[in-house]
C-alpha cells in the first residue's frame, strides 16, 4: 500500500573507451565528476576552458548498484524516475535496455518491475557524446540555421552550430557572457518509485475566479489506480476540508473538485502585502483509512496581462488582484555553468538579494533552464513574480516530426510542473527570435534571412510557428488555463504583417533596448527610447579585484591580455568599456581603477535607465535589466557577480527601485526637474527640500515646498530653471540634494549633478568612518570634509554593507550597517566588520591612458 521511493547514490563513471572507473557525484555532470578526480584543472581558471573542449566529443558510462528491500520489493509497481538526463542516453538494468532519453528538460520513466532482483542490480546510464549524435543533422539538413551565440569554433566545429538539434540547455554551447561547456551527466535525482493499490500523482489548484471576497477554485487530482477502486477523496488546507466520493478505473484518473474559499489570504509581491500560500493536501481514504496522499503549496491571486488599446498605442502591465504592478527587476540566467554546483543557499542569495534590491519581477530568460524547484519556491515565498521563458533563444531551430513533438512532450510537462507557482505570472515562448529573424521585414532583423533561398526561408518559418504559435501556447491553454502566453520577446503582437516585430520606439508590446552598449549610443537615450515595457537593456563591468584574481594573475590584468579576453564574451566588450568610460569618466591610474571605474559606469547607465522607464509609469510598466548574475566569474553585464558579491549597479539598483523615489530629469528647454514615483497603493504626501550644495559643502540655495501624489503614480513635483540656480557658481563644482520626508522621517534622498563625471571638479576627500557606540562594529557612520563621490566601504571580514557606492556631501552623514551574507531568512543579520577600508572616485584617479588594442 502507498508509495515507496529509493534514492540512487553510489555512482561511478567513466569514458566508454575506458576500463578505469572513477567516483561520480549524482546529480552532478561529467566535467565536475573529472574535476573533483583531478582529471582536469578548473575550468574557470584563466583559458582552461580551451583545453576542455574535448569533453563533449567523448561517449561517458555512469554505473551504479542497489538494492531492492522491504516495501519496495513488495510493490506491485516499480518505476526507476530520473528527473533529468544531459542529453543523449541509453540506459540499461542489470543488462537490460529500459529507456532512452534524448531531452534534457524531461522526466524519464521506465517499468523495472520485471527486470529488478532483490540484491545486486547494475543500472547503467551511457551518454553519447551530444557533438558528435547532432553533426550529421546538419548535413542531413543541408543547411546550418542560425545560432548566433552557439561557439562553434571554440568547439573545433568551425561553422557547424549544432545546439540548436538538441533539446539542452542552449547556454551550455557558449554564450556572449558563458564559457562553452557541452555538458553530459545525470543532472537531477534518479531514484526508484514503488506503489501498490493507488498513488496520487499530480494536484493542480486551478483558480477560475480569485478576489478578496472568494476563491473559486477546481483541484485537479490526477490518481494512478492499479485496479478499480472506490473509496473518498478528501482535500485540506488551513482548516478547510471538501469531500468526495470516488471511483477509480485502472490507469490514470482525474477527479475534480470544486472549491470555494471565503474571504481568501491573497498572494501578493513584494512591497504590495504578504506572498501568503496555502498547503493543499490530498487524501485517499478507505473507511477513514489513509490510502495514499500528495501536498502541494500554492497562492490565491488574480493575475492578467493587460494590453489595451490607448492613444499612444496599447498597455503592456501586469495587473495582480485588479492592482497595476510596475515590473521591477532583471533577466535571471542559470547560476552556474555547472548547474549542479548551486546550492540551495546561492539560489536564497539570489532571491533575497532581489527582495534587498526592491524588485518584485525575475524573468527566466530562454537559453538557460526550466530553473530547479527551490528558485520558483522562494520566489512564491519572497513574492518575486517570474517572466517564464521557455528554453528558446535567439535561434531558428528545426521542425522533424521527432524534434516538434519532442518539443510538445517538454512544454506539457515542464507548464504542469510550474503551474501551481502562484510566482509564474506569463509563459513566453522565446527570446529574441522574432525580432531576429523578422519574417516580415525584408531589410530589418539580424541579417539572417539572407543565407537563405525564400524555399528555405519559407520552411524555417513555417517551423517557427509551428513551436511558437502552435505548440506551445496550445500546452499553456490546455495545462494552465488563464495564464497567459507571449509569443517571442521583445514583440509588439501577432499582426502577420511587418509592424509584428519590436524596436526599440514600439508603442505597445515589450522592448529590448541596446542602442546603448552595441550601437555605442549615449546614456542619454536611455531617457527618450522607452517602450510600454523594457524587458531587456544592459550595460557591462568588470567583477572585483577579489574576483577577478580566482581566474587571472597580476601578469594578465591587462584589457588585451589573452585570460581577461577569454573572460570577455563579448566581441566587442573591452572595447566597448573603455569607449564609455572615455566619454563619461576621467583616466583610471590602474587597472584595479579601472575595474571599480567600470563598475560605476555601469551602475550609473542603469540608474539613468532604470529612473527614466519608471519616471514614464504609466507609459512603460516594467524595467527588467539584463542580467541578475553571472554563470562563472567574468566582464559582463551582471549586478551580481558569479560569488554573489553585489557590483556597484546592484546598490544603484536598490535606491533606484526603492518603492517611493525621488528622480531628477533634465528638460531641453533648462529645466530640471524633480520627480516623486511610488509603486505604493496609498497617495503620498510629505516635504520636499532641494538643496544646491557647493562640493566644499557650503549651501548655496535652498527651496522646500509641501507634495502630493497618488499611490502608485509619477508625478513631477518640482521644477527648477537651471540658470537661474546656478547663477555665477561653476556646473562643475555644485550639485543639487533633493530630500522627501514624511512625518518627519526620510523616505528617499538623491543628488543631481549638472556635468558628466568626467567634468566635475573633485578633490581629494577625508573620509572619517565612525564605529557607532553600542553596535558591536557592525554599524557605521561615514561623512567627508569634501564631495566624496562613488564611495566603496570593503570590510575586513566576509559579509556586505547595506549600502555601498554612494557620494557624500559635507554635512550630510550616511549610516550603514554591516551583514552576514545569510544562509536563512535573510541577509540581513548584522556581524563585527573588523576593519573598515573607505574608498571614493578620487582615489582611483590619474592622468595616465589605459592603451586597448
Amino acid at each position: 500500500m502507498g508509495e515507496t521511493k529509493l534514492v540512487l547514490h553510489n555512482w561511478k563513471f567513466k569514458a566508454c573507451e575506458e576500463k578505469e572507473w572513477m567516483a561520480a557525484v549524482v546529480p552532478g555532470c561529467v566535467h565536475t565528476d573529472l574535476l573533483r578526480n583531478g582529471v582536469i584543472k578548473d575550468p574557470f581558471y584563466a583559458t582552461n576552458e580551451h583545453d576542455l573542449q574535448w569533453i563533449d566529443k567523448v561517449d561517458w558510462e555512469y554505473e551504479s548498484t542497489f538494492d531492492v528491500e522491504g516495501d519496495l520489493l513488495g510493490s506491485s509497481r516499480l518505476e526507476l524516475v530520473f528527473d533529468g538526463l544531459d542529453t543523449y542516453a541509453d540506459v540499461y538494468v542489470n543488462g537490460s535496455h529500459v529507456l532512452s532519453a534524448d531531452n534534457m528538460f524531461r522526466t524519464w520513466k521506465a517499468d523495472v518491475l520485471h527486470v529488478v532482483k532483490a540484491k545486486d542490480n547494475t543500472l547503467s546510464v551511457r551518454f553519447r557524446s551530444p557533438v558528435r549524435e547532432d553533426l550529421p543533422k546538419i548535413e542531413q539538413l543541408g543547411y546550418n540555421l542560425p545560432a548566433s551565440n552557439d561557439q562553434s569554433e571554440l568547439g573545433g566545429l568551425g561553422e557547424q552550430k549544432i545546439s540548436i538539434f538538441a533539446r539542452k540547455a542552449p547556454y551550455h554551447y557558449g554564450w556572449d557572457w558563458g564559457p562553452r561547456f557541452v555538458t553530459s551527466g545525470i543532472w537531477r535525482e534518479a531514484r526508484l518509485e514503488g506503489w501498490s493499490v493507488s498513488r496520487i500523482t499530480d494536484i493542480h489548484i486551478q483558480q477560475n475566479q480569485v478576489t478578496a471576497l472568494a476563491a473559486s477554485l477546481t483541484a485537479n487530482v490526477e490518481i494512478e489506480a492499479e485496479h478499480a477502486w472506490s473509496g473518498k477523496l478528501k482535500l485540506s488546507t488551513e482548516g478547510l476540508t471538501w469531500e468526495q466520493q470516488v471511483t477509480l478505473e485502472p490507469g490514470s484518473n482525474v477527479i475534480q473538485l470544486p472549491l470555494v474559499i471565503t474571504d481568501p489570504k491573497l498572494w501578493w509581491s513584494r512591497g504590495l502585502g504578504e506572498a501568503h500560500l496555502y498547503t493543499f493536501k490530498a487524501e485517499l481514504l478507505q473507511e477513514e483509512r489513509e490510502v495514499a496522499s500528495r501536498s502541494i503549496r500554492t497562492g490565491l491571486r488574480s493575475i492578467r496581462l493587460v494590453r489595451d488599446r490607448d492613444a499612444k498605442g496599447a498597455t503592456f502591465y501586469f495587473e495582480l488582484n485588479g492592482v497595476a504592478v510596475f515590473a521591477k527587476g532583471a533577466n535571471h540566467i542559470p547560476n552556474d555553468s555547472f548547474i549542479t554546483d548551486v546550492t540551495d543557499e546561492r539560489y536564497r542569495h539570489e532571491i533575497v538579494t532581489a527582495v534587498e534590491s526592491n524588485m518584485n519581477m525575475l524573468r527566466v530568460w530562454g537559453g538557460g533552464i526550466y530553473e530547479q524547484s527551490v528558485f520558483y519556491e522562494l520566489c512564491d515565498e519572497y513574492g518575486i513574480l517570474v517572466w517564464q521563458d521557455f528554453m528558446f533563444a535567439c535561434s531558428m531551430y528545426p521542425g522533424d516530426e521527432a524534434f516538434l513533438n519532442n518539443v510538445r512532450l517538454e512544454a506539457e510537462e515542464n507548464v504542469k510542473r510550474l503551474r501551481n507557482h502562484p510566482s509564474i505570472a506569463l509563459w513566453c515562448g522565446n527570446n529574441e527570435i522574432d525580432s531576429a529573424w523578422a519574417q516580415y521585414d525584408e531589410e530589418g532583423g539580424w541579417g539572417w534571412k539572407k543565407n537563405y533561398t525564400a524555399e528555405q526561408r519559407a520552411v524555417i518559418w513555417q517551423d517557427y510557428e509551428k513551436v511558437f504559435h502552435q505548440i506551445l501556447p496550445n500546452a499553456v491553454e490546455a495545462l494552465a488555463p488563464g495564464t497567459e502566453y507571449w509569443p517571442s520577446s521583445p514583440l509588439v503582437s501577432l499582426t502577420g504583417d511587418i509592424q509584428q516585430h519590436a524596436h526599440p520606439l514600439s508603442t505597445e508590446g515589450d522592448v529590448h533596448y541596446w542602442g546603448v552598449w552595441h550601437a555605442v549610443e549615449p546614456f542619454e537615450n536611455y531617457n527618450v527610447k522607452v517602450g510600454r515595457f523594457m524587458s531587456e537593456y544592459g550595460f557591462q563591468s568588470f567583477p572585483e579585484y577579489d574576483t577577478v584574481m580566482t581566474f587571472a594573475q597580476e601578469q594578465d590584468l591587462a584589457l588585451d591580455s589573452k585570460v581577461m579576453r577569454a573572460h570577455q564574451k563579448n566581441g566587442d566588450g573591452n572595447r566597448l568599456i573603455k569607449e564609455y568610460m572615455d566619454i563619461y569618466m576621467s583616466e583610471p591610474k590602474d587597472f584595479p581603477s579601472f575595474l571599480y571605474m567600470s563598475q560605476v559606469l555601469q551602475a550609473e547607465a542603469m540608474k539613468m535607465a532604470i529612473e527614466a522607464h519608471r519616471r514614464n509609469m504609466p507609459y512603460c510598466m516594467g524595467t527588467l535589466y539584463w542580467q541578475m548574475n553571472d554563470c562563472w566569474p567574468v566582464a559582463s553585464w551582471a549586478g551580481m557577480d558569479y560569488y554573489g558579491k553585489w557590483k556597484a549597479m546592484q546598490f544603484y539598483a536598490k535606491r533606484s527601485f526603492a518603492d517611493t523615489m525621488i528622480s531628477f530629469d533634465r528638460t531641453d528647454d533648462g529645466q530640471v526637474q524633480v520627480h516623486v514615483v511610488t509603486d505604493l497603493l496609498a497617495p503620498l504626501s510629505g516635504d520636499l527640500q532641494v538643496t544646491l550644495y557647493h562640493f566644499s559643502g557650503e549651501k548655496l540655495k535652498q527651496a522646500v515646498l509641501p507634495i502630493a501624489i497618488e499611490g502608485n503614480g509619477a508625478a513631477v513635483v518640482f521644477a527648477l530653471n537651471e540658470q537661474e540656480w546656478l547663477g555665477e557658481h561653476e556646473a562643475g563644482s555644485v550639485l543639487l540634494h533633493a530630500v522627501l520626508e514624511q512625518d518627519g522621517k526620510l523616505v528617499d534622498s538623491k543628488e543631481f549633478y549638472f556635468v558628466n563625471m568626467k567634468e566635475q571638479k573633485l578633490a581629494k576627500s577625508a573620509i572619517r568612518v565612525t564605529e557607532l557606540e553600542g553596535s558591536g562594529g557592525t554599524r557605521f557612520k561615514l561623512e567627508a570634509d569634501v564631495l566624496a563621490k562613488q564611495v566603496w566601504i570593503t570590510a575586513e571580514h566576509d559579509g556586505m554593507f547595506s549600502d555601498n557606492f554612494f557620494d557624500l556631501i559635507p554635512g550630510v552623514a550616511k549610516i550603514v550597517e554591516f551583514q552576514l551574507r545569510e544562509t536563512g531568512e535573510s541577509m540581513s543579520k548584522p556581524v563585527h566588520a573588523g576593519n573598515v577600508q573607505a574608498r571614493s572616485m578620487i582615489d582611483f584617479l590619474a592622468e595616465s591612458k589605459i592603451e586597448i588594442s
